[in-house]
């Protein structure tokens, strides 16, 4: 296949940008793919229009970026694509995924130099329980949900830059402070974290594509369209293990 020319349109000064002039559902050459994966490094989130993929194609382009994640307790709604989680809501739904702030980490390079120097050796406990318990509607009794201690600082595998591997869905408490302390920092790196000017907002069509880092970025799905119908198909490349190297 000949080599694709991209266009990359930046969105904002600091995260997310619109590559155009690629189809996702044709077989990507090298050197599209080496571009599309650096400006999801730089811009940490990218957007794809008009693109018309099959269950088989999306996982295709989620593996050439590595092995693809299985949702530990939503059910598979897909036949044959367990790779694959449907998201959907419409005007019966009594919540929808994504209504604040998660991931497990966020995009930051502006905190003071005392502030990073002191979180730098902590870690947090990430925790699933309570966000998943009885969430999907399926029968979880006996069901143990993931949980994980990583660090509150993370290194970036590939950029090297270091980010925030905190969110608010996910993260309980910074394991070398006390409750009270932990609370109080949690919340001003919460707080932080959901800066305006950290963010970029997409507006969906039909046949969009959003590609974020969760490595270094976290999203937030509002519920803007009730009554509309929301429907789309997610994939996740299985993560790496969370390192900080000063």
């Amino acid at each position: 296949m000949a080599d694709q020319a991209i266009q990359v349109e930046k969105l904002t000064p600091h995260i997310g940008a619109e590559i155009h002039g690629v189809d996702l559902g044709q077989l990507v050459d090298e050197p599209t793919f080496t571009a599309i994966h650096a400006s999801l490094i730089e811009h940490g989130v990218v957007f794809f229009r008009d693109q018309h993929l099959t269950p088989e194609q999306q996982k295709a382009f989620g593996r050439r970026f590595g092995e693809l994640h299985i949702h530990p307790a939503a059910p598979s709604l897909l036949e044959g694509h367990p790779e694959i989680l449907v998201i959907h809501a419409d005007e019966t739904s009594k919540h929808v995924a994504g209504e604040e702030w998660h991931s497990d980490v966020s995009c930051d390079p502006a905190l003071s130099e005392p502030m990073r120097r002191f979180l730098e050796p902590l870690t947090a406990m990430h925790e699933g329980e309570h966000v998943y318990r009885g969430r999907y509607g399926v029968k979880d009794e006996g069901t143990v949900f993931p949980k994980a201690e990583h660090p509150v600082i993370r290194t970036h595998p590939v950029s090297g830059r270091p980010a925030l591997f905190v969110n608010r869905g996910f993260t309980t408490r910074i394991c070398q402070l006390t409750r009270p302390e932990s609370d109080a920092v949690l919340q001003f790196l919460f707080r932080h974290v959901e800066t305006p000017e950290f963010q970029c907002r997409f507006r969906w069509r039909a046949r969009s594509l959003a590609f974020w880092d969760n490595r270094c970025v976290q999203h937030h799905a509002l519920w803007d369209y009730y009554p509309q119908r929301r429907y789309g198909r997610r994939v996740t490349i299985r993560g790496d293990k969370p390192f900080y190297r000063p």
